[in-house]
C-alpha cells in the first residue's frame, strides 16, 4: 500500500536534508518518495523490486521534473551497499527489521540518519517517533 502523501513529507522532513545529501528509499515503489526527498535538495535514489514499479516511478520522476537529481532502480535492497548515503528510508516489515539492522549496522556510515515508517529497528534506540514513525541516527 503506498505511503500517503503527509506521511511522506514527514519523514523527508525527518531527515531534515542539506543540498548535496544522498538519500535513498529501499522498497521505492512508485517513487513518490525519491520525488519529495529531490524536491528537499537531496540527489535522491530508490530501489525497487516490481519492474512494474520501478517504470511508474521513473515516468513520476520525468513528470516532477526531476530526472537530474531523482534516480530509481529495479534491484533487491539487499544488494545494494548504503555505504555512501546519508539518509535511508524504509518501509520494511516486522520479520525483516532486524536484518535489516544488521545491514545499516555494516554499511552506513556514523551520522546517517534512518527513517523507518510504521516498523522498528529492533536494537536501535529511535531518536524520535511520531505517528509510527520511527526516527534513527547511527552512531
Amino acid at each position: 500500500m503506498p505511503t500517503s502523501k503527509e506521511r511522506t513529507e514527514k519523514m523527508v522532513k525527518l531527515l531534515d536534508i542539506k543540498e548535496g545529501d544522498k538519500i535513498v528509499d529501499l522498497g521505492a515503489g512508485d517513487g513518490r518518495l525519491v520525488v519529495e526527498a529531490a524536491k528537499a535538495g537531496a540527489e535522491s535514489y530508490g530501489y525497487e523490486i516490481s519492474p512494474a514499479l520501478v517504470r511508474l516511478a521513473k515516468k513520476n520522476i520525468w513528470d516532477a521534473g526531476l530526472d537530474s537529481k531523482a534516480f530509481v532502480f529495479c534491484g533487491n535492497l539487499w544488494h545494494q551497499n548504503l555505504r555512501d548515503f546519508d539518509g535511508v528510508v524504509v518501509y520494511g516489515m516486522r520479520h525483516m527489521m532486524k536484518k535489516l539492522e544488521r545491514k545499516f549496522e555494516k554499511e552506513l556510515k556514523p551520522g546517517a540518519k534512518v527513517v523507518s515508517n510504521y516498523f522498528r529497528l529492533p536494537s536501535w534506540t529511535s531518536v524520535s517517533k511520531e505517528d509510527n514513525i520511527y526516527f534513527y541516527i547511527k552512531e
